[in-house]
């Protein structure tokens, strides 16, 4: 019971002594700069502030192989156009590592934390995240959720400046664990100086070592010395103008117009100058989980399992012309270009469908495109996602032989549909076709997809394959874009033009990629697992 008027005299004390001061002063500073652009017209640049340091797009590029550069990942290397700090990424932890239930507590928390110094905040925010989560959940995140978010928000003059030193040391006051993989991994960090966490028995107990968070200036000179960096990069706050001010050449990441005037701006790294290719991610949210988009997403999750529901009905007991045009009503577009029934007809062999493969809706949705039942071959689905299934689908056992097999009697029965690639890929690459679909039929289709989802992917290596169908008709708008491609030529086939099948399978990857303006890789299925999942891939039947 003392616990509450301790919290009740905290609450007043942070509004007495923080919230009406800040205000106060953020009032006056207002009230002092107008006046001051009064006397001063010349100086009437929106969001003008002092600073320091020149801005880091100021730093010359040239010769900066030899030198070692410091910086902070949080307000340096991100992009620092949102205003919750590191919130974001502590809420992909919460969610993908934990548990939806971690995730709501941290949101219900925040209105809380906003009154709240900044390292208590910090710390609230780690206990939240972190207590009770397993080490192996967050080593996964780091690795495979985290970094796709990071490159998204990846500040391009910092990167740029970052990219042309040749030694890169990175203090923050971040959980060391949830960057270290990720500034390694894509950005080759020499060094990682982050925030340590203590454990017991392989799980997190949600606090922070006997040292606290770190304090970056006070790491930069237990790390150097009396020597100083070469080059330092901070925030344009005044916590960080100490931590660059130990360094030879200090600039900041604030916030530049054309002009050089400083003003928001959106300069983040495009995927083609990433510095490592971002083709495998996992994890469910699709989105950058803001406060705002979290309260957005945690209320949309009921309404959201009604609809998956409601659409997997319309596909599976009403007409395929009927069931397309309640699923854009309901805000699942689909699209189909190059086919017509022409294309497919004056052929005493059935159809062989070859996809790109990006959800396991592929073979359904492309059955309910064309207008005609198809077969599906498939690899390690989970079973309720055959029972949900509209069309008739058949496991493949990666015996090489009985496959072949058995997509042959397949292929008499009916128009059969394949996914060469053995697994999906989220990102705009095409994994190496498995070359037995070019031993099966010489009446071959190509087939490329794309999709596209506003909340939830529908896809995942490490977590409950059986949710990915309901995951992406949970979206409240997604959308499933497919273009059949002319039957293969006999010349290019295994039948009539001698070709090998393994020339086969490449010729089709790329024509894909060529019509979807995706990139061919060698990657496999294997490939995929292991990085993601550090497993094979197989999935019990459930």
């Amino acid at each position: 019971m003392a616990v509450f008027p301790r919290f009740v005299l905290k609450l007043i004390h942070c509004v007495l002594y923080q919230l009406l001061p800040n205000s106060c002063y953020k009032a006056a500073k207002k009230v002092r700069q107008y006046g001051f652009l009064i006397t001063n017209p010349s100086l009437k640049t929106p969001n003008q502030q002092p600073s320091f340091y020149p801005h880091v797009s100021k730093c010359s590029l040239q010769n900066r192989a030899s030198q070692t550069l410091v910086c902070d990942l949080n307000g340096a290397l991100l992009s620092s156009s949102n205003n919750y700090s590191f919130f974001p990424y502590f809420m992909l932890v919460a969610f993908e590592g934990g548990s939806l239930f971690r995730a709501v507590i941290l949101l219900l928390s925040w209105p809380i934390l906003c009154l709240l110094d900044w390292d208590a905040k910090f710390k609230a925010m780690i206990f939240i995240s972190f207590c009770g989560l397993p080490t192996k959940n967050m080593a996964s995140v780091s690795s495979t959720v985290l970094p796709k978010f990071f490159l998204d928000n990846l500040n391009l003059h910092a990167f740029e400046v970052f990219q042309a030193t040749g030694s890169r040391i990175v203090f923050t006051s971040v959980p060391r664990v949830m960057v270290e993989g990720f500034l390694r991994n894509y950005l080759n960090v020499n060094d990682v100086i982050g925030t340590e966490l203590q454990t017991f028995d392989r799980y997190y107990t949600g606090l922070v070592s006997e040292n606290g968070l770190l304090v970056k200036h006070k790491a930069l000179i237990e790390y150097f010395g009396d020597k100083k960096p070469d080059i330092g990069i901070g925030s344009p706050k005044l916590h960080d103008h100490l931590f660059i001010s130990l360094c030879k050449e200090a600039y900041v990441v604030s916030k530049e117009d054309k002009k050089g005037q400083p003003t928001p701006t959106s300069s983040v790294v495009s995927r083609q100058n990433y510095p490592k290719p971002l083709i495998f991610h996992d994890g469910r949210l699709a989105f950058l989980p803001t406060p705002f988009a979290s309260v957005c997403t945690f209320l949309w999750i009921p309404f959201g399992v009604l609809l998956a529901i409601y659409r997997i009905c319309i596909g599976s007991f009403l007409p395929y012309k009927m069931g397309l045009f309640l699923s854009h009503w309901s805000g699942l577009r689909i699209t189909l270009k190059g086919y017509t029934e022409a294309s497919t007809e004056g052929t005493q062999k059935r159809v062989l469908f070859v996809c790109s493969h990006r959800t396991l809706l592929d073979p359904v949705v492309l059955s309910a495109s064309v207008g005609k039942p198809l077969v599906a071959a498939t690899y390690s689905v989970s079973r309720f996602s055959e029972i949900i299934s509209p069309i008739k689908t058949v496991r493949l056992t990666r015996d090489r032989e009985k496959d072949g097999a058995e997509m042959q009697k397949l292929l008499r029965e009916g128009d059969l549909v394949v996914c060469p690639e053995g697994t999906t890929c989220r990102e705009p690459y095409l994994l190496r076709f498995s070359p037995l679909f070019a031993e099966l039929s010489d009446e071959i289709v190509p087939v490329g997809v794309k999709t596209w989802v506003s909340m939830f992917y529908g896809t995942t290596a490490s977590g409950l394959k059986w949710l990915d169908p309901i995951m992406f008709l949970m979206n409240p708008r997604a959308s499933y874009d497919m273009v059949v491609l002319p039957k293969l030529p006999k010349e290019m086939t295994c039948g009539g033009g001698g070709k090998s099948s393994h020339e086969v399978a490449n010729y089709v990857q790329r024509q894909l990629g060529d019509v979807l303006g995706f990139e061919c890789t060698k990657l496999t299925r294997k490939d995929k697992y292991l990085m993601l999942a550090g497993n094979s891939g197989l999935v019990a039947p459930t």
